[in-house]
């Protein structure tokens, strides 16, 4: 592993980039910034890299113009219900930054933190930032790790790791936007998606889980087959009008935090890439970057527009602090939030 300097903050802070490397040729960028994975190059059927993760050139671009481009959200990942948690009878109000909810932890969530960084034998990185009691409005000091790994079988590999000293709510992903024909190459809806889950959560016109669990089956929704992104991405249905595409929650088939499992899968066919994500966590939210509009340039030049990419977030339910039939994402003194996420590239070569 090397380290090499980024870039600085406005303030003058220092913001360092981490690469790793592996004998199979692919390589990993990780900036101490959002604990972001800014580039990661993987080969295609015939051996060619590219990177295959969408980014920018700058400290102040992943500051104040990226929308989570690779970065690990917290302290709450996707959306809260209009700012409002309630724990053990105390409600808290949190910092709202889309619409009237707070989306991903807020307007300074973890993907704003510079996190100290700790370099492992072999290609690992661990980074590290604690969140003060109080932190975008949630409640307690919460102690967060990330470890990536990288593997020679091409698995990037991130465990998770937080305490607290007071009751509150944890959901960490990571918000890689991925395009296995690489970055600025132009949409991806030719990509050819399965996920792993019956059903999902549909949401109401902020985007806010209604507390369903839904059937996928005979929906624009169901992957549970090999299906190309764009298939039915333009259906007249309500729930892909709301969020202009695909962003929503996949509630996945096996148990949560008993072993990794098969979470989803990707492949591109002009390339072969292929991307398996595994998982122990309950959900997946899977988005298709409808919010990029063309204003974002990414390394190559290129600029970025809705569909260019698309996100395998893996993580607790959207809104589970306020909805009783989803999964606890309540921690409290004494806990671990653990939890594993496996990126594994290959192509149809292989």
């Amino acid at each position: 592993m090397r380290s090499e300097r980024f870039g600085l903050t406005e303030q003058g802070a220092p913001v360092d980039a981490y690469v790793m490397t592996n004998s199979s040729g692919m390589r990993v960028r990780i900036l101490d910034l959002g604990a972001i994975i800014a580039c990661l190059e993987v080969p295609d059927r015939n051996g060619l890299l590219a990177n295959v993760v969408l980014g920018l050139d700058t400290v102040s671009g992943y500051l104040h113009q990226s929308p989570h481009f690779g970065a690990v959200a917290g302290r709450y990942a996707n959306r809260i219900a209009r700012g409002r948690l309630i724990l053990d009878g105390i409600e808290h109000r949190l910092e709202v930054n889309a619409g009237p909810n707070t989306l991903h932890g807020g307007p300074r969530g973890f993907d704003k933190a510079i996190w100290r960084a700790f370099a492992e034998d072999g290609e690992a990185l661990v980074l590290r930032h604690l969140s003060p009691d109080g932190d975008q409005g949630f409640p307690g000091t919460l102690s967060v790790e990330v470890r990536y790994s990288l593997g020679v079988a091409n698995e990037l590999r991130i465990d998770y790791l937080a305490t607290t000293d007071r009751p509150t709510v944890v959901n960490l992903t990571n918000h890689s936007y991925f395009n296995l024909a690489g970055e600025g190459s132009g949409d991806a809806l030719d990509h050819i998606v399965t996920i792993e889950a019956d059903s999902f959560t549909p949401t109401d016109a902020t985007q806010i889980p209604i507390g369903e669990i839904r059937a996928v089956r005979g929906t624009p929704f169901d992957f549970t087959r090999p299906t190309p992104i764009g298939e039915r991405i333009r259906t007249a249905d309500d729930q892909l009008l709301i969020a202009r595409g695909y962003d929503h929650n996949w509630v996945l088939r096996a148990p949560a935090g008993e072993a990794l499992r098969p979470a989803a899968r990707a492949y591109d066919p002009a390339s072969g890439r292929i991307l398996e994500v595994l998982t122990d966590a309950p959900g997946l939210q899977f988005y298709t970057a409808n919010g990029l509009d063309g204003r974002l340039v990414g390394p190559s030049g290129r600029t970025y527009r809705q569909g260019d990419a698309f996100c395998m977030e893996t993580q607790q339910f959207p809104d589970a602090p306020n909805q009783p039939n989803f999964p606890s994402a309540v921690l409290r003194p004494g806990e671990r939030f653990g939890s594993t996420t496996i990126f594994r590239f290959s192509s149809d070569r292989t």
